[in-house]
């Protein structure tokens, strides 16, 4: 099927599982930042008027977690009347954390299928596919509805915290629709944005006339900065756009529904255009293959589309709980590729050191947290984990990887 329409959505960092997903994050860059050997599960959940913190943590390091919730919680803006049920220094935090079970902390210590002598012999701490994506449909090689949600996502948030529109509430979600054509994205169907908001703006209470005073400031002050740099352009005519279909939304957050973390995963990847391995990120440290196998799938598809090997790859991973050494590596180019897909893995297997700790020393994931102040999982954390322009991520960086594939490639054509 070459012409369709698909459809992503990005959610802004006061959605309630979002909230989940940086103290998770943030909680994982503290005892890093302390001890970056820390090994961390953590998993929150947030209800009206609760947090509440669990998992597994076998770490030297000492952090007031109860502190830390709350500070997360008032830099994404649930404070004061802006807090809807869930205000940062009233919420109940409650804290339930246990240690690593040592029967995983055994097989991620000791790989049982390598005998050289380097500390890359970690195994994986679990067992799990992983799929990395890239293509060039964007300049930082993403899909473009999932990157377009996150902009308006990102902005959205930018004009409450700057309250350029002071009447907005934390919570929020975008979506976009993008036509295609032979493959290709033309145009911006529909472009949705839900909003959490004020009862009242600026003096008016009538319901539509809210949503309307809503849709054209979130028009002028949200989509058209979002996406002034973009070839594909939102016409004011021919773009459907969508603003609180409901009529109103001013119960939000985690009075309106439950947050847990690890719940917006398609979120986090590629908005459902790549296939997906089902494991979260937020809160496992680097020893955990969901998260950083993850990245280097990223990392490699993204070479593969830099070095113009391709104009689309998905990169899929497999692991064993103890076990260094991938079990298994595919790569996909939808029929795009210059050379085989077998010979695409070939180079892979000898340019990409895929082992667990290998992928930990070549982004330098356990120290990044204290290289930069203390928070850089976190900011991952809502958003997206690829393709981020805002961030300095490891895993985007792939020029040296693309240079040598786009040489080695030459014994292939």
């Amino acid at each position: 099927m070459s012409d369709f329409i698909f459809t992503s959505e990005s959610v802004t960092e006061g959605h309630p599982d979002k909230i989940c997903d940086q103290i998770s994050d943030a909680v994982l860059d503290a005892l890093l930042t302390e001890d970056p050997e820390s090994r961390v599960a953590c998993e929150t959940v947030v209800n009206t008027g609760l947090c509440l913190l669990t998992g597994e943590i076998t770490s030297k390091a000492k952090v007031d977690y109860i502190k830390l919730v709350r500070n997360v919680i008032k830099e994404i803006g649930y404070e004061g009347y802006r807090a809807g049920g869930f205000d940062a220094n009233s919420c109940a935090v409650l804290v339930a954390l246990d240690e690593q079970s040592p029967d995983i902390s055994q097989g991620v210590n000791e790989a049982d299928d390598v005998n050289d002598d380097l500390e890359d012999n970690t195994g994986a701490g679990d067992q799990g596919i992983m799929f990395g994506y890239a293509c060039d449909e964007t300049p930082e090689l993403m899909p473009l509805p999932i990157s377009l949600a996150h902009r308006l996502a990102i902005q959205l948030a930018k004009v409450r915290h700057e309250n350029v529109l002071n009447y907005l509430l934390p919570d929020g979600k975008t979506q976009v629709s993008i036509d295609y054509e032979k493959g290709l994205p033309v145009s911006i169907n529909t472009i949705l944005i839900s909003t959490q908001h004020n009862p009242e703006i600026d003096g008016l209470t009538n319901e539509e006339e809210i949503r309307q005073k809503i849709k054209e400031d979130l028009w002028k002050h949200v989509v058209i900065p979002a996406t002034q740099d973009l070839e594909i352009k939102p016409n004011i005519i021919k773009t459907r756009f969508l603003v609180n279909p409901t009529g109103k939304f001013v119960v939000g957050g985690p009075q309106g529904d439950a947050g847990l973390t690890g719940r917006k995963i398609i979120v986090d990847t590629y908005g459902g255009y790549a296939r997906h391995g089902g494991g979260a990120f937020s809160g496992k440290d680097p020893t955990k293959v969901d998260r950083s196998a993850a990245y280097a799938a990223r990392y490699v598809a993204k070479s593969i589309v830099k070095a113009k090997l391709a104009k689309k790859a998905e990169v899929q991973l497999s692991y064993a709980i103890g076990v260094a050494k991938p079990i298994s590596i595919l790569v996909e180019t939808f029929d795009t590729g210059v050379i085989s897909q077998a010979n695409l893995t070939e180079l892979i297997k000898k340019y990409f050191d895929l082992r667990p700790a290998a992928i930990i020393k070549e982004f330098d994931l356990r120290n990044l947290p204290k290289k930069r102040g203390g928070k850089f999982f976190r900011k991952t954390a809502s958003y997206g984990h690829f393709g981020r322009r805002d961030l300095d991520l490891p895993w985007e960086k792939v020029e040296e990887k693309a240079a040598q594939l786009a040489e080695a490639s030459k014994v292939f054509l």
